[in-house]
């Protein structure tokens, strides 16, 4: 095959390709369908529905992404039996609040691994054509890539899971309080715990909205609230429920409980503040004794030298 014919059998798959595409992503003619009347409908008690209503970007390639996706598939169930850890993986995800599976985040760490190796390969004939890299680096930085990449995005994991849970434990103190002030004023538990979800705007707020939602779909309001502290797997959130489904089980006054758990975890935040503080007092003097003492020092020193010196 000549030179002309190469080119013209890849330009003529890229056009065919391209048009392919865009024919793909053009709106279909017809009228909508059931899940599309129905959805808007169910919003506020079915997860699903709300997925389905929100607006998705179209992909630009979805004929790649049918041809590829066999193989995508393998590639990730390859990469979840390599690295193992699923069960944690998935209290991570809840934790960090993410609607995404198990088998997403292996897909979205296998394409960062890909990634990396992307940027491997790339230093790599770029050192090698140099002759600065010695030939073991040129084999060993597309693999350092690979695990750079997977390593990034769990790493990315844990820190918002790490961000999540810190605010949820901030704001568990204040939503205890309020909670008990409704249960006085004379709500029920759910009420309150509605009301919490209708004007509270932070984690605890929408995790409760997600509550009320499961309660009305005819799931036991203990049964919700247990499913939601599994998720955090929060200690002072799953004691809280804990003693709630307990005073909720004995008859005993939800109010003095939950102001209670309130003043628990305000102790608790004030303790993991005082060890905070215990175990990085090393560090808390280094701008002390390298930055905040020579510049009193200096401050002191400087005007007696520079009379001195002005005197002589």
């Amino acid at each position: 095959m000549s030179s002309t014919a190469a080119w013209g059998l890849v330009l003529g798959a890229t056009l065919g390709l391209g048009l392919w595409s865009v024919l793909a992503v053009l709106p279909r003619m017809g009228g909508p369908t059931l899940a599309d009347r129905v959805a808007p409908y169910i919003v506020d008690v079915s997860e699903g529905a709300r997925r389905f209503t929100v607006k998705r970007m179209v992909d630009p390639l979805p004929i790649l992404g049918t041809l590829l996706a066999p193989t995508v598939h393998r590639l990730v169930e390859l990469l979840s039996g390599v690295l193992g850890g699923n069960a944690v993986v998935k209290q991570r995800l809840g934790q960090a609040g993410s609607p995404s599976t198990v088998h997403r985040f292996r897909a979205e760490q296998l394409g960062w691994s890909v990634g990396g190796l992307g940027v491997g390969l790339f230093v790599a004939t770029v050192g090698a054509s140099n002759g600065s890299l010695p030939a073991v680096l040129v084999v060993v930085l597309p693999l350092t890539g690979i695990l750079l990449g997977a390593i990034a995005r769990d790493t990315l994991l844990k820190r918002a899971a790490r961000v999540r849970l810190a605010r949820i434990s901030a704001e568990l103190p204040t939503v205890l309080e309020f909670l008990s002030l409704s249960l006085s004023a004379g709500e029920g538990i759910l009420d309150s715990i509605r009301r919490v979800g209708r004007v509270g705007s932070g984690e605890l707020g929408r995790e409760f909205r997600a509550v009320v939602s499961s309660v009305h779909t005819g799931i036991p309001l203990t049964s919700a609230l247990a499913e939601f502290a599994g998720r955090a797997d929060l200690p002072a959130l799953t004691r809280c429920v804990e003693q709630l489904a307990a005073a909720l089980e004995r008859g005993s006054p939800l109010a003095e409980v939950l102001r209670a758990q309130a003043q628990d975890a305000r102790d608790e935040a004030k303790r993991s503040l005082i060890e905070v503080a215990g175990k990085k007092e090393v560090a808390m003097l280094v701008p002390l004794v390298f930055l905040i003492l020579p510049l009193s020092v200096l401050f002191a020193i400087f005007p007696g030298i520079f009379v001195l010196q002005s005197g002589f």
